[in-house]
């Protein structure tokens, strides 16, 4: 059984990329949207979106829409990878805690 990723684990950076995972490849959600889908603060969820990035999970673009900046998230080929196997390694624990029939 494979040992499950301790950057994606954590419950917030969990639901970070599962949120990011639903989307297709290319497309990534808002900050506020994000922070919106997961209930974090704005502080926590920053903190979480640059461990992603640090690990290379996730890519983070800053512009302006009109005077207001806007932070885009986006899962990288990496991220995505890392992901699946995550849940890959989820579902063997819980497959093999089922008691057999």
């Amino acid at each position: 059984m494979a040992d499950l990723d301790e950057i994606i684990h954590q419950p917030l950076r969990l639901r970070i990329m599962a949120a990011l995972n639903a989307l297709p490849a290319t497309t990534g959600l808002e900050f506020a949207r994000l922070k919106k889908l997961t209930g974090a603060t704005d502080g926590n969820l920053g903190a979480h979106i640059e461990t992603l990035a640090k690990a290379g999970y996730v890519s983070v673009e800053k512009a302006f829409v009109g005077k207001k900046p806007q932070t885009t998230v986006t899962a990288t080929a990496a991220g995505r990878g890392a992901f699946a196997r995550h849940v890959a390694t989820l579902q063997e624990i819980i497959i093999a805690g089922k008691p057999q029939a």
